[in-house]
């Protein structure tokens, strides 16, 4: 029996593991203190009435014998795939309900996906980024290059940004980005698209945060971007968008035109997977209807106004940043020049509130901080007068 020796390339501990630890330390030799977390993207609005009432529902349904169900569809029922095939028409994108696949997750299927590719392939990933993305090429042993994201491109490092002459074959873009809260607009994606087509290359693209998009100008699809279905999948998850973090639910759009890989993904899919449980599927369903987007809609305006919050107080106190504007992310330039980790720990110890270390997300991170919005109004508007008392 041999261990696959690539995890031994690993950084020792996950990103948030490393935070976890040292807030649990310092609550231990701080019980008086209160601490306030604005560092993990989770959120914490509950589930909607609709999808609360639909789950409902759905339990009924499985306590009867007539209604009850067992195993479902592994790539998802048609209610939702439906449900999700109506959506992206909002959007002028026409979908076949084969090309959409229903998951627990898009962290799930960004890992998952690299299962149909073989693992000489050379990836391309922005960074900063989203630490799941390098953490899975590394344990499959592939070699990674990075588009380098800075202030100068705010964050949004294009085609010109990539530090190698080795083509890719597989390209990552998320968008808008986690951890920088930068979006790309339609311009920036077509020249994603054109290069990928060039270099007969697979964008995976992640829009686990479209839902915070409110500029009609700005695109919520990587499909919204002609030729894109010729070199593109495309990832999302209801987790930030209808609060789902622990319900479970996403999806995964493979176009026709990509050939062989819907197929293989499907099969994929039947072998190494089970589907998402019809309760959760019905509660996700529910998220689409009228009164479940404007439900959840209520819910995305109270994370923006808190990301209003988080920004102006930035602005008050001449931090550079980006994003918090159609994101739920602040990505804020460390003041005093301090590194990442250092902040994180002044800020701890001084003011009680809990970050993310930009470096933890990547090389171009170091010297930056992320904070998310995803807090309570009250805790977003105490940490930020906490913030004031440090830096203004």
């Amino acid at each position: 029996m041999n261990l696959n020796k690539n995890y031994e390339n690993l950084e020792q501990s996950y990103l948030f593991s490393t935070i976890n630890r040292k807030v649990r330390e310092f609550v231990a030799n701080n019980p008086d203190k209160k601490v306030i977390r604005l560092g993990i993207g989770d959120v914490t609005k509950p589930l909607c009435k609709s999808v609360v009432d639909a789950m409902h529902k759905a339990v009924d349904e499985m306590g009867v014998q007539e209604s009850f169900r067992g195993y479902g569809p592994e790539q998802g029922y048609d209610f939702l795939r439906q449900a999700v095939q109506g959506y992206y028409k909002k959007y002028n994108v026409s979908l076949d309900l084969d090309e959409i696949f229903i998951s627990d997750g898009a962290k799930s299927d960004l890992g998952n996906i690299l299962d149909l590719f073989d693992k000489d392939n050379v990836v391309l990933i922005p960074d900063p980024v989203y630490p799941a993305y390098v953490d899975t090429n590394i344990m499959d042993g592939r070699k990674i290059v990075f588009a380098h994201g800075n202030a100068e491109n705010n964050f949004l490092p294009g085609v010109n940004d990539i530090e190698s002459e080795v083509k890719p074959d597989i390209i990552y873009i998320c968008s808008p980005n986690n951890p920088t809260g930068a979006v790309y607009n339609k311009e920036q994606l077509k020249s994603w698209v054109d290069y990928a087509k060039r270099n007969d290359a697979l964008i995976l693209f992640d829009s686990a945060y479209e839902s915070f998009i409110s500029n009609p100008e700005l695109p919520h699809s990587i499909f919204e971007i002609d030729g894109a279905k010729t070199c593109a999948v495309e990832i999302c998850s209801l987790s930030k968008t209808a609060g789902f973090t622990g319900t479970r639910c996403g999806y995964t759009i493979v176009p026709q035109e990509l050939g062989k890989l819907n197929k293989m993904w499907l099969r994929r899919q039947t072998t190494k997977y089970n589907g998402v449980p019809y309760i959760v599927q019905r509660g996700a369903e529910a998220v689409f209807t009228k009164e479940g987007m404007e439900e959840i809609a209520e819910n995305l305006n109270y994370y923006k106004e808190n990301a209003k919050i988080i920004s102006q107080t930035m602005q008050e106190c001449g931090i550079w940043f980006v994003g918090g504007e159609y994101s739920p992310y602040i990505w804020l330039k460390c003041p005093n020049n301090m590194s990442s980790w250092e902040f994180f720990d002044y800020l701890l110890e001084n003011a009680q509130v809990v970050g993310t270390p930009g470096a933890g997300f990547g090389k171009n991170g170091e010297g930056y901080f992320r904070l998310t919005s995803f807090g309570s109004r009250e805790n977003t508007i105490e940490a930020m007068e906490r913030f004031k008392k440090l830096f203004k």
